[in-house]
């Protein structure tokens, strides 16, 4: 636990304030009354997301790898999704079997995982086919110039908030196997412009085919 995982948990409710009211917090509701069934939530932080899951959410279940926001996440939880479990895991390293999930939630992660490829590996192994990823995330610009002026930044955002505001993570959500059903290009307010590139929306886990039943084949063989 450092200083400035401590800092950063103690002040990140009071900096997102203005951004949450200014539109941050209305992409939360809007993207999470999709989910139901039995749901994760990785990197879930202090608890931003919580009040936006709805009665269809059958469980909840909740990672964060921080001790300080995991403090507080626990706390917030308790008051606001009792039954929900709260755990400490990284979203590279998932403590769960494979296809345990209906809907797994990542809002403002990816950006800042140490192994981006490996936790959306991980996203897609432990969630069912036909499993929905639920995304919020800081992407790479598609305007060059503001891709640049990312790149220049990117070491300094990093040190402050630890993100990486300038990955492909579209792209990456495509290349871990998902395929993404909708998607909203948009922008954060009330951050920096370097920072606020953003993606909304869904990726689901494809269902494999049916294999063929044993009387398709032997009907498939008497035909010859």
């Amino acid at each position: 636990m450092t200083l400035q995982s401590r800092f950063f948990a103690l002040t990140y409710d009071r900096q997102m304030t203005k951004v949450e009211k200014a539109g941050l917090r209305a992409y939360r509701e809007g993207l999470l009354a999709g989910a139901a069934g039995q749901v994760l939530e990785i990197g879930a932080g202090t608890g931003s997301n919580l009040r936006f899951y709805g009665p269809a959410v059958e469980s909840l279940t909740l990672t964060e790898p921080e001790i300080p926001m995991l403090r507080r996440l626990q706390r917030k939880a308790g008051e606001q999704a009792p039954a929900a479990t709260v755990l400490r895991a990284p979203a590279e390293d998932l403590p769960f079997e494979d296809d345990c999930f209906d809907v797994a939630v990542s809002t403002l992660v990816l950006c800042g995982v140490d192994d981006q490829p490996r936790a959306l590996r991980e996203l897609r192994r432990v969630l069912r086919p036909g499993g929905q990823l639920l995304f919020i995330e800081h992407v790479r610009a598609t305007d060059s110039h503001l891709a640049r002026s990312q790149d220049r930044m990117n070491g300094i955002n990093r040190f402050v908030v630890g993100c990486d505001c300038n990955r492909p993570t579209l792209d990456s959500i495509g290349d871990a196997g998902f395929t993404v059903t909708r998607v909203e290009h948009t922008t954060m307010p009330k951050v920096p412009k370097f920072a606020s590139p953003v993606i909304v929306g869904s990726a689901r886990v494809p269902v494999p085919a049916a294999a063929p039943s044993l009387d398709t084949q032997l009907s498939g063989g008497n035909r010859s």
